[in-house]
């Protein structure tokens, strides 16, 4: 009688070989672009790139959460233990055959597979910018931690994907998932700063006031993130009032209990209608902060008069902006696709404008650089 593996490591492995496939083409790009160039800049370059993708692979995470295909492949990594959805075709079909709308259909499974594809990629791309940067670390201006802290950041992110799968969307590790994306784009953000040295002098106020939007905005995105894993977009109908009341029935203990399964209330039965509303309204207030946040320290920063300065002050204001519209139209057009997209893919560009805004003002690549320009002088 022929004998199982106790572990079959095939389809990761194939996975594996499949992202290493894919992410040839951006590393060959970089070296294409960058012949002759230094290790330095042929980092810079793929950390450029890699934060491209890595921007790519939240909003289409987005994507994947809001067409309800986050289970399309119900197992992890693979789709029913295969490299693609192509070799579970069978057992697609005899799921979508059995419940047509439900969570796993064929265009479902390759949303999710695609989703993990361009995740993998980008691990590969990142585990190559570390290995890259220890082995050249004496030749470099920076240290290596950069690239490593991120490749750790990057496993713990896939761990939160694999548990965003078989807890079947338990909604907190669904919301760390999505902070976890983004957490990562701020890292590659600093680390591309760290690589492309470009300091930029702020007033220690400024900096202060720009620290205290990123806090602000990291506590708006989780209560998204919470809005959004609740499917509590809708709860509230009208705007500016929440279902023809300023202030409506709400239960924020219910709410807000972050141990529970998607739907369902802590000690059991079904998540009521008042939480859901007491969610939506939360994101709903926080929003006043995050906008006073963000216009006082985009006016500090016009103030500030440098050229490099009212440029992070455009941009942060207009991403502010199309956030706020984006936001509004999910409510008073019923959470359409596009607005929904345009909501996440605004989060991780006001992280990723605010990241690139503290890395350059970062007072340890200020001094460096005065440090370097004292010693060519």
């Amino acid at each position: 009688m022929e004998t199982q593996p106790l572990v079959d490591l095939a389809p990761t492995l194939r996975l594996a070989l499949l992202a290493l496939v894919v992410a040839l083409l951006p590393l060959s790009w970089v070296w294409l672009r960058q012949r002759g160039a230094s290790t330095q800049r042929r980092l810079a370059a793929l950390t450029t790139v890699t934060l491209f993708l890595t921007f790519d692979l939240i909003v289409f995470g987005a994507f994947t959460r809001l067409s309800d295909s986050g289970l399309g492949c119900p197992d992890w990594p693979g789709c029913y233990g295969e490299a693609t959805p192509f070799g579970a075709r069978e057992e697609i079909h005899a799921a979508q055959t059995a419940l047509p709308s439900g969570p796993v259909t064929w265009s479902k499974a390759w949303i999710e597979m695609i989703h993990r594809y361009l995740a993998m990629t980008v691990g590969v791309l990142i585990l190559v910018m570390a290995a890259t940067a220890w082995s050249e670390r004496q030749r470099l201006p920076f240290s290596p931690w950069w690239p490593t802290v991120t490749l750790v950041w990057v496993i713990v992110q896939g761990l939160f994907g694999k548990y965003t799968v078989t807890l079947k969307l338990y909604p907190a590790v669904v919301t760390l998932h999505l902070l976890g994306g983004l957490l990562l784009l701020a890292l590659l953000a600093f680390q591309h700063e760290a690589f492309r040295r470009r300091p930029l002098t702020l007033a220690p106020g400024l900096r202060a006031w720009g620290v205290a939007a990123a806090a602000g905005l990291a506590v708006q995105i989780a209560l998204g993130g919470w809005v959004s894993t609740n499917y509590a977009v809708l709860a509230c109908t009208g705007f500016p009032q929440c279902n023809g009341s300023w202030w409506p029935a709400m239960d924020a203990a219910q709410g807000f209990t972050l141990l529970r399964a998607l739907g369902q209330a802590a000690g059991g039965g079904a998540l009521p209608f008042e939480a859901l509303v007491a969610i939506h309204m939360a994101h709903r207030v926080f929003a006043v902060v995050v906008v006073v946040l963000f216009v006082g320290l985009a006016w500090r920063l016009w103030r500030a008069g440098s050229v490099v300065a009212r440029r992070f002050a455009g941009a942060l204001l207009l991403l502010l902006l199309a956030q706020l519209l984006s936001g509004l139209s999910n409510v008073v057009l019923g959470w359409p696709l596009l607005a929904a997209l345009g909501h996440s893919a605004g989060a991780a560009g006001l992280v990723l404008v605010l990241a690139l805004l503290l890395a350059r003002s970062a007072p340890l690549a200020v001094q460096t650089e005065h440090r370097a320009a004292a010693a060519a002088a």
